[in-house]
């Protein structure tokens, strides 16, 4: 007897790769030994999180050890975790935010869901270049909403702006990017933000709901080679900033994550889209982000200057995997752009081969990679840099072989 929807089932056989893989690799594992697997599949986090994290960790017993220590909180997250955010958020994008625009999330998974369940009606439309993150357009499907993708430039996955112009409709709700971007590792110019921002705002003048632009960014700190990551708050007054704390804090099973609301959108405007998601936050069903994970954010921005030396090590780390991974492709055969953020690759499928059966042959070799139909592109495949240096050094053989 069939217990779920339709709809769930559908979007099981879709949009299950990543866990499919993932659980591949843990049988694997079991038969072959951890050291044996090259598990490139699964976008978490190996590194362990800053000091700063670990010591707020370790004095929170004493600050909680009072009444309602652990108790309920204001559905947008502690005051002082959101003042902390402000500030934090304020000095990644360059623009003055203040707390009251700051909405503190389950991850930004948990904060997308919150905003398309606010700004979305039933047929509504989120325009997204593609290649995407794979649970996007079930995080649409939530709330009646269609995700509408269109493909970005082969090989250099600049953003198609012809295209996009092309896909908006008068259903458009929600336009929606993520830079640096899972899984292509491109990262958008300011000249594509600024074109883009023009489109958005011609299209806004018919129209009596302006479109929302949403920038996806958990790997805003991942960006190599001294290139910084445009905010889009300065571009587009009618933005919003989704963020979460995963990737550059090693925080990705605690779900910290935010929405920031551009305050140019004028005071009105904006404390009538951050009310709507503190709602939504509520409704939903998250109740509020998990208040160990705000406690740690708040020593983490406490002590700014040290997490960002923090994170300055990570990438460090990281590109030294990305140069160690760039060779074994290079040797291969295997054509990529070299990413420019986050720590994946997005390589060609070699000899015109489809993404899944390539997968499968680099799967014969115990290497474990993602098929790009998965994020809507076909004919490439995804590689996280998540595992030590050695274990990306000992996959070279068989990059090799599979590539022959």
């Amino acid at each position: 007897m069939q217990l779920v929807s339709d709809k769930i089932l559908k979007t099981q056989a879709s949009s299950s790769w990543i866990r499919r893989m993932f659980e591949a690799g843990i049988e694997m594992k079991k038969q072959y030994g951890a050291d044996n697997v090259y598990d490139f599949s699964l976008g978490s986090p190996d590194l362990r999180p800053p000091a700063t994290v670990i010591e707020t960790l370790r004095s929170m017993a004493d600050a909680v050890d009072v009444p309602a220590g652990l108790g309920y909180m204001p559905n947008a997250g502690y005051p002082a975790a959101r003042e902390a955010l402000a500030k934090w958020a304020s000095h990644e994008q360059g623009v003055p935010i203040p707390a009251g625009n700051i909405v503190i999330t389950v991850g930004a998974a948990g904060g997308l869901n919150c905003l398309f369940k606010a700004t979305l009606e039933p047929g509504d439309e989120v325009v997204c270049p593609a290649p995407y993150f794979v649970e996007y357009g079930s995080y649409c499907g939530n709330f009646g909403g269609l995700l509408k993708a269109v493909p970005s430039a082969p090989g250099t996955f600049k953003l198609n702006l012809d295209g996009i112009e092309a896909a908006i409709t008068d259903r458009t709700r929600i336009l929606l990017i993520n830079s640096p971007n899972n899984p292509a590792g491109v990262v958008y110019t300011r000249g594509e933000l600024d074109a883009l921002a023009e489109i958005l705002r011609r299209k806004n003048q018919s129209r009596t709901r302006p479109i929302i632009l949403v920038s996806d960014e958990p790997y805003r700190f991942l960006a190599f080679d001294g290139k910084v990551v445009p905010s889009i708050l300065p571009c587009y007054e009618y933005s919003v900033v989704c963020s979460s704390f995963s990737k550059n804090l090693g925080l990705a099973g605690e779900r910290v994550g935010y929405l920031a609301v551009n305050p140019a959108m004028g005071d009105d405007e904006a404390a009538q889209l951050t009310a709507g998601l503190i709602l939504t936050n509520r409704t939903i069903g998250y109740v509020n982000a998990p208040c160990i994970g705000q406690k740690l954010i708040i020593g983490a921005v406490e002590r700014m200057d040290e997490t960002l030396a923090a994170q300055s090590a990570q990438l460090a780390v990281y590109e030294e995997r990305r140069r160690v991974m760039a060779s074994i492709l290079d040797e291969a055969g295997i054509e990529y752009q070299m990413p420019a953020g986050t720590f994946y690759f997005f390589p060609k499928a070699p000899h015109g081969m489809d993404d899944v059966a390539f997968v499968r042959k680099l799967a014969a070799e115990r290497i474990l990679a993602v098929p790009g139909s998965g994020f809507g592109y076909a004919g490439y495949f995804r590689i996280a840099v998540c595992v030590g240096k050695d274990i990306i050094e000992r996959s070279r053989g068989g990059f090799v072989a599979a590539a022959k």
